[in-house]
């Protein structure tokens, strides 16, 4: 241990929910009080300096790969540590919450990887953030178990050695957990919560069953934030007194200016790197929130009509891939979204065709693995990966160096034919209200129109309605996209849902609530940096 800890945390405006105490001990909260003291303040400065990047990129409408960082992507000498054995085949992830019936279906899914999200599938409502950390516990200690009470199904685990390898994600940095506070009055960071307390658990008796402490890094901006994670865990480890090298990272490259340092963001976390993941819908949403005033040159149209095969979306997962395998490092693709429908056959065929191309393709560009976000699209993405991989557990050594993307590929928006339209707009404003009163009680990852959606899927939405009205959009029916039309579109869902819901229901829910909020930040003239923020304040628990 190192020396005396602070003050523990005060545990502010929160119910006590069954079973914390296991969760919440005293040296927990100690070990996540040090965390804050040491880290928290570097982390302010990073977030003001996003703040001051996205005035630089508003004052250029450009990015370019750091000059300050050339000689690391030119040392062909450095790798990543290899991968332990139970991360190096990473062929098919699950990705879900943490609430007890997920977390034993995730781990029982046959998937290789199961992404445990404390963050965008996860509304951080002080009940899904205590209890999915003793969910995690409960299932390495194979104490957890579960009954469906409206089904009466009951749910448990498979043997050990059926289980899918657990990658935790923690909150992004820019959140706070405002049911944690310092003695100075400060909030902890929910990033620093979520992987303090998931690490002081699990990190040896994670060790003890042959795995270790895994994380997925969401939101990352930079390489510099990648170096405050990668001092995070070189802390962590000593504090507890255990081998450094032992916590492993996956970077999402989920933000266009990360895109720009892959290799650097690799090499900051050498000794814990073992990945990239190529996401897409907060991908999108950091190019519109970073170019929003950039000009027609940088709107999107629709969102379901901007492709993993859109030129510069091939030119940033190609990237990914030839930077991964450069340096070692696993290169894991995109989400498949799709929930199979119980009632419609030929829904699901159609969509399992498409999920099946995109596997394939992911599988033949050189991807070692890729996501699903439902148990029946395992079969489909292992099948694929199994046709190219075989036995090898990965295909890092396809080098990918046919692949060269210029600064400017990864930016070519109006490389794009597809053009915003009416049918997007609402679609937006569907997805967009139906999520956020999904998140408000507490729900963070909502099927909706057969598909499973998460906060960056609200962020992409109320973006594209902002980035639409602010450019003058004129859309395939002729309208001139304006605050007014966006309004009306968002009164006629709200009747929409009304009349599909009943008036009961419909009273019951926060469908109001969610319309004021999409609207807000999406007519706003203040863009705000991410949904979740205004959202948070408004949410119970």
């Amino acid at each position: 241990m190192s020396a005396p800890a602070p003050s523990p945390l005060a545990i502010v405006d929160a119910e006590p929910l069954p079973g914390q105490e296991e969760v919440l001990t005293e040296a927990a909260l100690a070990f996540v009080a040090e965390l804050h003291r040491r880290f928290t303040p570097r982390r302010d400065e990073l977030l003001a300096r996003r703040a001051e990047r996205r005035a630089e990129i508003a004052r250029t409408s450009t990015l370019d790969f750091l000059p300050e960082t050339a000689a690391v992507r030119a040392d062909d000498s450095w790798r990543v540590a290899p991968a332990p054995e139970a991360l190096n085949d990473r062929r098919v992830e699950i990705t879900g919450p943490t609430d007890r019936k997920m977390t034993i279906n995730a781990l029982n899914s046959g998937a290789k990887v199961w992404l445990a999200d404390f963050e965008d599938a996860s509304a951080p409502t002080w009940e899904n953030v205590i209890l999915g950390q003793l969910n995690l516990i409960n299932a390495y200690t194979r104490t957890i178990d579960f009954t469906d009470a409206a089904s009466g199904k009951s749910y448990a685990l498979r043997p050990d050695e059926e289980l899918a390898t657990v990658v935790t994600r923690p909150r992004g940095w820019h959140l706070n957990e405002r049911h944690l506070i310092a003695p100075d009055g400060t909030q902890v960071p929910g990033a620093l919560v979520d992987f303090g307390l998931y690490f002081f658990h699990n990190a040896k008796r994670l060790l003890d069953l042959g795995k270790g402490p895994y994380f997925y890094l969401p939101k990352t901006e930079s390489h510099l934030e990648a170096r405050l994670w990668n001092e995070v865990f070189v802390f962590a480890q000593d504090y507890l007194g255990i081998p450094q090298g032992t916590v492993r990272a996956t970077v999402l490259i989920e933000t266009i200016t990360a895109a720009y340092e892959m290799e650097e963001i690799l090499y900051e976390l050498r000794d814990h790197a073992s990945g990239l993941n190529a996401g897409r819908w907060d991908y999108l949403f950091s190019i519109v929130k970073n170019f929003r005033d950039g000009g027609a040159r940088f709107v999107l149209p629709d969102r379901n009509a901007v492709t993993m095969t859109a030129p510069f979306m091939r030119a940033y997962t190609e990237l990914l891939v030839r930077t991964c395998h450069k340096r070692g490092a696993h290169a894991i693709g995109g989400m498949a979204a799709f929930i199979p429908s119980r009632r419609d056959p030929e829904v699901n065929k159609v969509a399992f065709e498409k999920v099946r191309a995109d596997k394939d393709r992911e599988a033949k560009d050189g991807f070692d693995g890729s996501w699903v976000a439902h148990p029946d699209l395992v079969p489909i993405a292992m099948e694929a990966f199994d046709r190219v991989l075989g036995d090898k557990p990965h295909q890092k050594d396809r080098l990918r160096e046919d692949v060269h993307v210029s600064a400017a590929d990864l930016i070519a928006i109006d490389s794009l034919e597809a053009k915003p339209t009416y049918a997007g707009l609402v679609n937006a404003v569907q997805v967009g209200i139906r999520y956020i009163e999904a998140w408000l009680r507490g729900m963070g990852a909502v099927a909706i129109f057969n598909l499973m959606e998460d906060a960056a899927t609200a962020e992409i939405s109320r973006s594209q309605i902002w980035q639409w009205i602010n450019a003058g959009v004129v859309l395939d029916n002729g309208e001139r996209v304006t605050a007014e039309l966006a309004r009306r579109v968002a009164a006629e869902e709200l009747s929409n849902i009304r009349a599909e819901t009943g008036d009961e229901a419909f009273a019951a829910g926060h469908w109001q609530q969610a319309h004021d909020l999409l609207l807000k930040v999406s007519l706003d003239e203040d863009y705000a940096d991410f949904l979740t923020l205004p959202a948070y304040e408004q949410l119970q628990g």
